[in-house]
């Protein structure tokens, strides 16, 4: 995976663990594409002071899912249901029971909402 996107994704996971500043900096860098310069102006503050805490960040970031690893279990669950997703299909597209396609039907709309 692209760390651009790892990052941007633990970040909405944990970012509320991290310092309010911390916080605001990796998201104007990650999510708002906001460059070193753009950020030190905002936050009146170095461009590597903003290096510093984009740094410290993601230091913390991957920390918490080493040891939580939330991001790894959400990521295998959508995968799973993306798998039964598609053996509902299979079984509606094979099936002319209208009963067990309606039931069907209703399990796939919920799995859906999960994904």
């Amino acid at each position: 995976m692209d760390k651009h996107i790892e990052v941007s994704m633990l970040c909405e996971i944990y970012g509320k663990l991290l310092t309010e500043k911390q916080y605001s900096v990796l998201n104007d860098y990650y999510n708002n594409d906001l460059s070193l310069s753009e950020i030190a102006e905002i936050h009146h503050i170095s461009r590597q002071c903003v290096r510093d805490f984009i740094m410290k960040g993601e230091g913390k970031l991957f920390e918490y899912e080493e040891k939580l690893g939330i991001m790894k279990k959400t990521q295998r669950q959508e995968k799973q249901i993306q798998t039964i997703l598609s053996q509902i299909s299979e079984i509606q597209n094979n099936s002319s029971d209208k009963k067990i396609e309606k039931i069907l039907n209703e399990v796939q709309k919920e799995l859906s909402v999960l994904v």
